[in-house]
């Protein structure tokens, strides 16, 4: 059984975010209960779940590297299927880094549910950090079966703004830029951004997507 983790606003959702985590911190990390918070404010419900590898360090198992992204698409499957059967209403999957591009990979799978209206990446991991020479990983937002939209920093090593501006997504993948921000959005000190504004912005952004579905 998938244990969820929920950040609920205080009226009824718009919609539910099922969200996933990134490949090194846990659901419950800084960034991530920023970000549920923030989603809620805007008035969507968040249920926040782990990966197996990752549940596994809270029992004092070892500390296992992600296995690769294709193969958490079933526990991500899981995840879902277990939500549904919790809540009504529109649903958007996604996450922080590697949990935006298993949800993107889910995505472009032909049994994905009518339920589920989009994707909402945090960070989407486009390359290795700081090898924009490497192989971009591009397939699984070229192959989502719903609307992409990406919020990243525009400084993002995994893919900044200058870099993005070199590429031409589909149609159905929109990006979302947060000033000068890193990979979990914070801002450099000169900035006149700040880390809560950016998760903020993110948030609002994401809810406005979700509503627009």
């Amino acid at each position: 059984m998938t244990d969820f983790l929920w950040t609920r606003p205080d009226t009824d959702p718009t919609a539910t975010f099922l969200l996933a985590h990134g490949a090194g911190a846990p659901m419950d990390s800084t960034f991530m209960e920023k970000l549920a918070a923030a989603l809620a404010a805007e008035g969507m419900a968040v249920a926040r779940f782990e990966f197996a590898y990752m549940a596994g360090r809270r029992t004092g198992g070892p500390k296992k590297p992600p296995p690769k992204a294709d193969k958490l698409i079933g526990e991500f499957q899981t995840a879902l299927q277990a939500l549904m059967g919790e809540v009504d209403g529109p649903l958007v999957v996604g996450g922080k880094s590697m949990g935006g591009r298993v949800a993107a990979i889910l995505a472009g799978g032909g049994s994905l549910p009518g339920r589920v209206k989009g994707v909402a990446c945090f960070g989407y991991p486009f390359h290795p950090t700081g090898k924009a020479e490497a192989e971009w990983r591009l397939a699984p937002l070229e192959e989502a079966r719903r609307p992409v939209k990406i919020l990243q920093g525009d400084r993002d090593p995994f893919g900044t703004r200058a870099e993005l501006d070199e590429i031409t997504l589909p149609g159905h993948v929109s990006v979302a830029y947060l000033e000068d921000g890193n990979h979990d959005f914070g801002p450099r000190g000169k900035s006149p951004a700040t880390l809560d504004g950016n998760i903020k912005e993110a948030a609002r952004t994401a809810a406005e997507f979700a509503k627009s579905l």
